[in-house]
């Protein structure tokens, strides 16, 4: 009886049907099942890693940008954990691509203004008298700090009559101040 039981029954074979069409080319109508997520999986797949450059550059961008406020670097979320669907991760997309060409204008804008600035500084170095009571602070010249150059006269009001003027550079941010602890 054993021998019996170990022998295999001649069975017909069944004919197996290609891969191909074992999941349609498209689902019927109504019909959203995980079988027809995989036809999304490379789509989804090269999404993300252009979404993982983008967010990639903007902080770039943030990084290169540092002392400047005033840039939003800001990206809006989809609203909570989930599996985003293709539609969505190309929004995202879209909006980082939109998010990097703003972000680039505003620090090329911001880039020109500070070159004029720094230009500005050389020639009121070069000819106080010409811009009389002219303040450029570091921050004009994308700088962090607290110095300014300032243009004005030399020896107060004598210096404003004589016509003596000069660009003076502060030393910086003051001091802090404050109450001082109590002496023990």
């Amino acid at each position: 009886m054993p021998e019996q039981l170990l022998e295999l029954p001649e069975l017909p074979e069944v004919p197996v049907a290609p891969e191909e069409t074992w999941i349609p080319p498209e689902p019927p109508k109504g019909l959203d099942t995980v079988l027809y997520e995989h036809d999304e999986r490379a789509a989804r797949a090269d999404l993300r890693r252009q979404i993982a450059a983008m967010e990639l550059a903007l902080a770039r961008l943030f990084g290169s940008a540092f002392p400047r406020k005033g840039i939003d670097f800001a990206v809006q979320g989809m609203g909570g954990p989930r599996l985003l669907s293709v539609d969505e991760l190309e929004r995202i997309r879209d909006g980082l691509a939109t998010r990097i060409q703003e972000v680039k204008a505003d620090l090329h804008d911001h880039a020109v203004v500070e070159e004029g600035n720094r230009e500005l500084i050389e020639r009121m170095t070069a000819d106080p008298a010409s811009y009389k009571w002219v303040r450029v602070y570091n921050e004009d010249i994308g700088e962090p700090g607290c110095k300014h150059w300032h243009a004005k006269p030399r020896w107060g009001p004598l210096g404003l009559l004589m016509g003596w003027w000069r660009v003076k550079i502060s030393s910086g941010c003051p001091l802090a101040e404050g109450q001082r602890p109590p002496n023990h």
